[in-house]
């Protein structure tokens, strides 16, 4: 299974996310649609880093197509992906129901695809790096503007992405569910287990008492 290089994605209308698709947790999301808020309104391509991350857009004819990336990918393979998305976008909604589609209203739709472009841009990097330099892209890469967000936020400090795989997440709550199961039917049984010994003890004692106060076991005689 190829490493999970490409964590976010998402298509706009200006700054209005009509579809967006991840299989993480994190403030990525966030930290994503702040810096669309920044993005120069002519036809560009623009990439920010933080932390590790790079946040990709490309910018055309009004829409803003964004995905987020580990440094590791580096940068043919996200801009493939955002030309991949751009004309598959293009070919399902252009001059039609994206001119006024409402916030998120695509992502029945189109989430799914954002999903399969991810995942075929992941799983054949060999394959876009070639297309990329047949269509000349390289080059186009070495052009794009690149920024840090901190700047660009304006923000003070080092911005820290965070990303969790919500599956993690999911498999790590029920794995924490049956081991909390688990301790609690223990933690029972021990202290049955105390109760029956420390009854025993009782037991004896009484027995023991009886036995000295009547002077064995001629108590009746």
């Amino acid at each position: 299974m190829a490493q999970q290089t490409l964590i976010y994605s998402f298509v706009a209308r200006g700054t209005v996310i009509l579809v967006d698709f991840t299989d993480f947790k994190g403030n990525f999301t966030s930290i994503a649609a702040q810096c669309l808020q920044k993005l120069p309104s002519s036809n560009n391509k623009v990439i920010y880093n933080c932390d590790g991350h790079t946040f990709n857009y490309l910018v055309e004819n009004g829409f803003t197509y964004c995905v987020v990336a580990v440094d590791s990918a580096g940068r043919e393979i996200p801009m493939a992906f955002l030309d991949r998305v751009k004309e598959d976008f293009n070919r399902r909604y252009g001059g039609g129901k994206a001119a006024t589609a409402q916030a998120n209203s695509l992502n029945k739709e189109f989430g799914s695809k954002l999903k399969e472009h991810m995942q075929y841009c992941m799983d054949h990097p060999d394959e876009i790096s070639k297309l990329a330099k047949v269509n000349a892209q390289v080059s186009e890469v070495k052009g794009v503007l690149i920024e840090n967000i901190d700047k660009v936020l304006e923000r003070e400090g080092k911005i820290d992405i965070l990303v969790e795989k919500t599956n993690n997440l999911r498999s790590e709550a029920a794995r924490y569910r049956t081991q909390g199961g688990q301790i609690r039917r223990k933690m029972w049984f021990q202290n049955m287990k105390i109760k029956l010994i420390v009854l025993a003890i009782i037991i004896a004692l009484i027995l023991i008492i009886i036995l000295s106060v009547c002077g064995g076991f001629n108590c009746g005689k």
